[in-house]
């Protein structure tokens, strides 16, 4: 049976840099794919236009969003069960709960839940993104992260204490907590992108309780993002 060789090595290098949790180069990938590196970077450049890899501050790649885009597609039931998880997180912290991902060197949101009754809270919509190196849902992937010597001190003591707190780093007066949402070893996560949960508030949100709250759904969410 015949393959079309072009589509082949796309997959491949899906396939390859899924299984690169650091990200790696395209040189790297083009020694896996055992192209020349102007092939590669031409896969690289299709992959990316689909938004299915993106490249790190440093040029590494990893799987970008639309790979969770398309898992949803794929397994709408977990999507489907997600939900009901962020509105109990957002109900419980009488905050905007959100679902993000990380996308290059950016965040993203891909799931947003609003408390059933709270006056005021903080407009966050699906696909709105951020640096990972600011707020709450992106230093929370960041901390997932195996330690570099150029570690932030937010992403420091987030790591240390199991998820990340920012107060006004995305909009004036709002108060974040995130945190990231590991996959087990040995066991491979849907759509394989690193993620974290959180919720946002301008005022009044009790940190410590939001901590707490924030954690235990991230445990949750892996059991469904985990199959």
């Amino acid at each position: 049976m015949s393959t079309l060789q072009t589509l082949d090595r796309g997959l491949r290098a899906l396939d390859v840099i899924s299984q690169a949790p650091s990200g790696m180069s395209v040189a790297e990938l083009a020694h896996r794919l055992e192209v020349h590196r102007a092939i590669c970077y031409r896969i690289v450049s299709t992959l990316e236009d689909h938004q299915l890899i993106a490249r790190t501050d440093d040029g590494k790649l990893r799987l970008a969003v639309g790979v969770s885009v398309l898992a949803a597609r794929f397994e709408p039931q977990l999507h489907h069960d997600v939900r009901p998880l962020l509105q109990e997180l957002a109900n419980e912290t009488r905050a905007t709960a959100f679902l993000s991902a990380a996308e290059g060197g950016d965040c993203v949101a891909l799931q947003v839940a609003e408390p059933d009754a709270q006056l005021l809270t903080v407009g966050y919509r699906v696909g709105s993104r951020h640096p990972l190196s600011k707020g709450a849902a992106g230093i929370a992937i960041l901390a997932q992260r195996p330690e570099r010597p150029d570690d932030g001190d937010a992403v420091v003591r987030a790591r240390r204490d199991g998820y990340s707190l920012t107060r006004g780093e995305l909009e004036h007066g709002a108060v974040g907590v995130a945190a990231g949402i590991g996959v087990p070893e040995g066991r491979h996560a849907v759509g394989h992108a690193e993620r974290s949960v959180g919720v946002v508030a301008i005022e009044g949100l009790d940190t410590d309780r939001a901590a707490g709250a924030v954690v235990g759904t991230a445990r949750r969410l892996e059991a469904l993002l985990t199959a």
